[in-house]
Parts: C-alpha cells; structure tokens; sequence
C-alpha cells in the first residue's frame, strides 16, 4: 500500500534508551483519516506514524481500514508506486486484493493469510480490490529493514497459519512466537504479529517477550488492556519489560484485534513518502529516480484499474523545501498522559 499523501509528513527516527521498567503501563494512539485512493477515495485510519510514535519494534506504518461497502467507497485502487528499505505486511479481515509487483509476484491476498513484500533496495507494486470484493475489511503494515538489509533483493512471502484456540478465544500467528506458536516466517529483527480474537467476557492473560515493545489495534468489540479501555481502531501501546499482558472482553461480541511488536529498532531512519533510508539525499535519489522511471524500481506487469481513465503509475510528491529534520521516536516506555480524547 502507498502512503497518497499530497504532501507527506517527513520523519527521522532514532532510538531512544530505556526510560524504566515496572508495572504495564499503556499508552493510547488515536488514529487519523487518510485517503487512499480509489474511485470516491476510500478512508483508511493510520495510527503508525504519527508524532505521538512513530515506530513499534521496526513496526513504523499501520493503516486500518473497512469494512467498507465497495459500491459506496469504490473500494482499493492503488496503482504501481515504489519502497524502499521496508517490508510491507498485508492482513485481511474480509474481501480480496489482487497485488501485482516488479518481483514478477501475481498473488491474491486472502483473510487470514499474511503477504509480505520486501522492498530491499527498491519495488514497485500495486493493490486492487478484486472485482467480486463487496466488503474490504484489513490492515497494511510497513517493517523497517536494518542497514545491513536494506539493500537486499526483492522478494515476496506468503505465509497461511493455523489458528491456535485456547479457553479464552483464539488467534492466528503469522510473524513470531506467541502462544506457543512459532511462524516459519524470516524476519530481519525480532518480530511478533497475530491476529488475537476474544470470546465474550473473557480475560485473558498471555506471555510476551520483556525485551520487546507492543501495539495492540482494536478492530472490533470493546476490550480493556491492563485495564485501560482500548476504543476500536485505537492502537494500544506497552512498552519493554512486560513478561505478561492481560486483555479483557468487555463488551457482549467477539473481539477481534492485531498484536505485533518488536524489540525496539537500534537504527536512525529518514522515513518519507514510501521511502525509508538513512538520509535526506538518500530519500531524494530515490524520489529523482522513481520520477525518471529508472529499472532500480522495475515494472509492474497486469495492474488493472478500476477507472480506465485513472493513472498507470503514482508521480511522488514534492520533497519539503528544507531538509529533512530529526523527529525523534520516544522510548520504549508506555506514557499514559499521552493519551488523545
């Protein structure tokens, strides 16, 4: 997925060291409305990246979106954009999307099945609701590649895991270890992410690794996390040092939502647009690049889309008259004054 910002925010990140331990502190991020495109521009709610925090782990972009009605909304339509130095992570809830990449990866993304696209040095692809997609119902993730990976060759995964029950709901682990399941999944830091559902009035107490930091995105029902009221499409953070977390079901439905965390990321990124490097020039070499078409970024073979009069490819926006300035990522420490609303 792009980020179709006319006028996207740049970000420099660097780590921060520990700020303290104890206690589950959680930390609430609200999310904003952005436009994704499309024939009536469908919304999606971005919590990841925002200034309030803009990396979980190496966790730096989280788009939720749906369920849409596609006859209303025109649903998803991104045509052939570029990445660089990131993983992309596709996770459906309900519906279809039809991903085409310069990998040469023609792939169907599926509720329940984990796709991830790495971008390594550079990609471009595109994202289309299939046509008998009446409801769009996901979330889209970005990764950050540490240097030593950035400039990799591009590739695709596809991973379908099994769903793990247990007394209180169930879950599907597609990146990591979690509820004594593990997926087969490489990744380039360490990693977690599932799709965690709750049955009515449970509470539910689960091991995590203390050396990571978590979201949690509510996607749908009413749930407390530490005792802390999470409100749908809100993302929950908790910080390093946890060796347990407790979810409550408050509400009278199942509540589904996303788990993923990481340890914290040990790099300094330029993040903007579709982008992640290491410098202001470095961002803007790619930009200069992706607008000369050049082969960095390959061809994208069989997009299709949904308006025969809309664009072939997506031109990047301006970069800001000045240069790219830090924005620097808090700690690995939840702050519970931090909440909005």
């Amino acid at each position: 997925m792009s980020d179709l910002s006319v006028d996207p925010t740049e970000h420099e990140l660097t780590p921060q060291p520990p700020h303290g331990m104890g206690g589950a502190k959680v930390e609430i991020i609200t999310s904003r409305d952005v436009p994704l495109g499309g024939l009536r521009s469908m919304k999606v709610k971005r919590t990841l990246p925002q200034r309030q925090r803009s990396m979980i782990g190496a966790w730096c972009f989280c788009d939720h979106y749906g369920p849409d009605d596609v006859s209303v909304t025109g649903g998803m339509d991104v045509a052939p954009h570029p990445h660089t130095g990131l993983q992309t992570v596709s996770w459906l809830f309900q519906g279809k999307i039809m991903h085409h990449d310069a990998a040469g990866t023609h792939a169907v993304v599926r509720p329940g099945e984990a796709n991830f696209m790495t971008a390594g040095s550079g990609i471009s692809h595109s994202e289309t609701s299939t046509q008998d997609t009446k409801v769009l119902h996901g979330v889209q993730l970005w990764v950050a590649l540490p240097d030593e990976d950035r400039n990799m060759l591009r590739r695709f995964d596809h991973f379908a895991p099994e769903l793990t029950k247990f007394d209180e709901g169930e879950a599907l682990v597609f990146v990591g270890s979690l509820l004594g399941e593990t997926s087969p999944v490489s990744t380039f830091t360490p990693l977690v992410g599932a799709e965690i559902r709750l049955n009515p009035g449970a509470e539910f107490t689960f091991e995590v690794d203390p050396e990571f930091e978590h979201g949690l995105l509510l996607d749908a029902g009413s749930i407390e996390l530490e005792g802390v009221p999470v409100a749908r499409a809100e993302l929950a953070y908790t910080g390093i040092g946890e060796k347990t977390l407790t979810i409550k079901n408050t509400g009278d439905d199942m509540a589904r939502m996303l788990f993923f965390g990481g340890e914290p990321f040990k790099e300094r990124i330029v993040m903007w647009w579709n982008f992640i490097g290491r410098t202001h020039e470095e961002v803007a070499k790619a930009r200069e690049e992706w607008q000369a078409r050049s082969e960095r970024f390959g061809y994208v073979e069989g997009y299709i889309g949904h308006d025969p009069k809309g664009m072939e490819w997506i031109p990047a926006p301006k970069l800001p008259n000045a240069k790219i300035t830090a924005r620097k990522n808090p700690g690995p420490v939840a702050r519970p004054e931090m909440r909005i609303g």
